[in-house]
Parts: C-alpha cells; sequence; structure tokens
C-alpha cells in the first residue's frame, strides 16, 4: 500500500477491524517513511452481478447505488454512513440468497423496502426514479401506499 502523503510503499498495519459489512475490513496504516497515518478499507473481490431492464448484465457497482441514495436524500438528515450501511445490508442479501446474480428491479425493491424504515421522503423520491412515474396519479398512488 501506498503512503498519500509522500508514496512510500513501505506501510505497516497498525489496527484491523470487521466493518459493519461481513466482507468489508478497515485497516489503519502507517508510512514508516514519514510517519503520516491513514484507514484503508479491504473489500471481498467476488463481484456481483446485475441483470438491467434491458437484459444486458453488467458488475455491481455499490458506488453507482450511493449515488443514487445521496440524489434521493439530498437536503434530509441521513448520514452518508447510514447510506453506506444500506448498501452493505443489500450486498450481503444479495450474497446470501441469489448466488451473485441479481436483477436491477430486486435491487430497487430491496433499496425501497429500507428506505421506507428510513425516511418517507427519500422513499418518495428514490420511488419516482426508479419506478418512472409517468403522472401525478402515480406519484399519488404511491403516497397513499405508504400512509
Amino acid at each position: 500500500m501506498f503512503c498519500p502523503r509522500c508514496g512510500a510503499s513501505d506501510t505497516r498495519v497498525i489496527d484491523s477491524r470487521v466493518r459493519e459489512a461481513p466482507n468489508a475490513v478497515k485497516r489503519r496504516r502507517e508510512c514508516r517513511s514519514c510517519g503520516h497515518r491513514f484507514t484503508t478499507f479491504e473489500r471481498c473481490e467476488d463481484p456481483l452481478e446485475v441483470i438491467k431492464t434491458n437484459g444486458t448484465t453488467e458488475v455491481f457497482d455499490r458506488n453507482k447505488l450511493l449515488v443514487g441514495l445521496m440524489r434521493a436524500t439530498s437536503k434530509r438528515d441521513i448520514e452518508l454512513n447510514s447510506l453506506n450501511v444500506l448498501i452493505d445490508e443489500i450486498e450481503a442479501e444479495i450474497r446470501a440468497t441469489k448466488h451473485g446474480v441479481v436483477t436491477s428491479h430486486e435491487i430497487g425493491d430491496m433499496v425501497l423496502k429500507r428506505l421506507e424504515n428510513i425516511d418517507k421522503v427519500a422513499y418518495i423520491r428514490f420511488a419516482s426514479v426508479y419506478r418512472d412515474f409517468k403522472d401525478i396519479d402515480e406519484f399519488l398512488s404511491e403516497l397513499d401506499k405508504l400512509r
């Protein structure tokens, strides 16, 4: 691992901790050259496949999901850590039940199930994009379900 400050490759691990996600490790490191301390995250490199609505397949991208969640939760009192935990839960659920293959529709449903318990406004924002509401009646119908 290269030091982000000086670029030296001689670093040592000070502390390792398993994160909330079962497939991630948080490591605290120190550069032996300059003494700078920094954190790294290590994830299992066992890619999940997502079958898109149009039938194509792509690798699951947690950053893509995070961006969508950040849009849905913007200006809401929801911490970034909560969104990462939500994504970790979804990843763990996919790995446990779907053998690494899931449809984009299933991911959307998993997100909505969790957002409903976190923030109703974020739920509606995410649902409006995910379900592609065509008119106000579809929007109102979804609001009625939430009540």
